[in-house]
């Protein structure tokens, strides 16, 4: 919080400076013509002769430079929230009012946008840059940054308080299963269980909480494809990093523009996946009436798909699909609609962020099948808290294997992989 703090200070000391230069920049250089290299070092000059009669140190000129070229290509003050590794959301309810995550807790800045103005040029920059239009006719945007990090775009009238925008940061190194081993969310042994599944085409969806961690968890556990598979990964909003796979499509949906056309929507892109021979489909997030088709899709032989969805339980997610499925057709009857959730979705993962604000896996549990009017369910791992042990502030468990096998183990022998579960 100190230097949160401490940045706002230097950034007033240079304030003066810093808009002098910009203004100058954007009047007399070719800015469309310049390279980044070369504005860097015009504006590196232009700061050094008029900084002459002050003493600057090298730091602070440094910062002066980044601050006049992220006001021109950049993202104004934002870029210094963003080169933080350790802040994970940036929450700008308005012009004057920043908060962010930080190693898991939330804080108040005292950073501030000079104006509305200001923070909508930088809000139309970042959509700009995404190949989005945010309006007053369309004022609900998602976009993404160049390094991978998710926004959201809230514009009066629907934000009484002016402009809203939500960065979701992402690491630049994708978080791996090891990683997650290392805090705590997942054992080593159900990790071992869950490659298995994954490379055994076990059809896997991860629910959750908001903020629990699912796009990350999704990522990691897609590490254990076999790299040489056709993957088709579909999204609203790119986030998802699948390194190391050379036979990958990457599609996202598009908003309509502000005469009403262009959509492509989730199920259009859904449906066109299942023309390009995929071996299997991801879904970054089930949110509506695609969920029917990507049902569907599992259950025509597309094996090893994933996707994630909202939720605050693994029973509470199955009840959400059967919501999302009749969002998109209202002709099929519930109980054919349980049946083509529990054919279609082998293994349910649930993620919590729990009160000391860590993000655990809190189950795994096999899809068993339909029976007596309901999804059967068969848990396989559940976290466990340790009473004696866990404090108001500090939840000490782990996740545990139950006595409960794998039902059906016919993908394990079908694709070859050895062992049980």
């Amino acid at each position: 919080m100190t230097r949160i703090r401490g940045i706002g200070k230097r950034m007033d000391r240079l304030k003066r400076l810093t808009e002098e230069v910009r203004r100058l920049a954007v009047e007399e250089l070719p800015l469309g013509e310049m390279s980044d290299a070369e504005l860097e070092e015009r504006i590196e000059r232009m700061i050094s002769e008029r900084s002459e009669s002050k003493y600057l140190s090298i730091a602070r000129r440094a910062e002066a430079v980044a601050a006049v070229i992220s006001s021109i290509r950049g993202f104004g003050i934002l870029d210094i929230l963003l080169s933080d590794e350790k802040i994970t959301e940036i929450m700008v309810n308005s012009h004057d009012v920043i908060f962010i995550e930080r190693e898991g807790t939330t804080y108040r800045t005292d950073i501030r946008f000079e104006s509305r103005d200001q923070l909508e040029d930088v809000i139309q920059r970042i959509v700009g840059r995404a190949g989005r239009e945010v309006n007053q006719a369309n004022p609900i945007v998602d976009a993404r940054l160049p390094d991978g990090s998710r926004v959201n775009v809230v514009l009066p009238p629907i934000s009484l308080n002016g402009p809203v925008l939500t960065i979701r940061k992402f690491s630049d190194e994708p978080f791996t299963v090891d990683r997650l081993i290392e805090l705590g969310s997942l054992t080593e042994e159900a990790a071992e269980k869950l490659e298995m599944l994954v490379r055994a085409k076990y059809n896997i969806f991860i629910s959750g909480g908001t903020n629990s961690g699912k796009t990350t968890f999704l990522n990691a556990l897609a590490g254990f494809i076999p790299k040489d598979e056709r993957i088709v990964l579909i999204e609203d909003s790119a986030e998802l990093r699948l390194n190391g796979i050379e036979n990958l499509i990457r599609m996202e949906t598009r908003n309509a523009n502000s005469s009403g056309a262009g959509l492509v929507t989730m199920r259009q892109l859904i449906r066109a996946s299942l023309r390009m021979r995929p071996e299997r489909i991801i879904v970054g997030e089930v949110r509506g009436e695609e969920a029917l088709d990507m049902l569907q899709a599992m259950n025509t032989g597309h094996d090893g798909s994933l996707s994630t969805g909202h939720a605050n339980s693994t029973q509470d997610m199955l009840s959400r699909l059967e919501t999302m499925v009749f969002m998109g057709t209202s002709s099929l009857p519930q109980e054919a609609v349980r049946r083509q959730i529990a054919s279609a979705i082998d293994i349910m993962i649930h993620l919590s962020r729990l009160r000391d604000h860590s993000r655990r896996v809190i189950s795994i549990t096999e899809v068993a099948g339909y029976r007596r009017g309901e999804i059967q369910l068969n848990p396989l791992f559940v976290f466990e808290e340790d009473p004696g042990r866990s404090t108001g502030e500090r939840v000490s468990g782990r996740l545990k294997r139950t006595k409960n096998s794998l039902l059906h183990e016919n993908k394990l022998k079908l694709y070859g992989v050895s062992g049980t579960i």
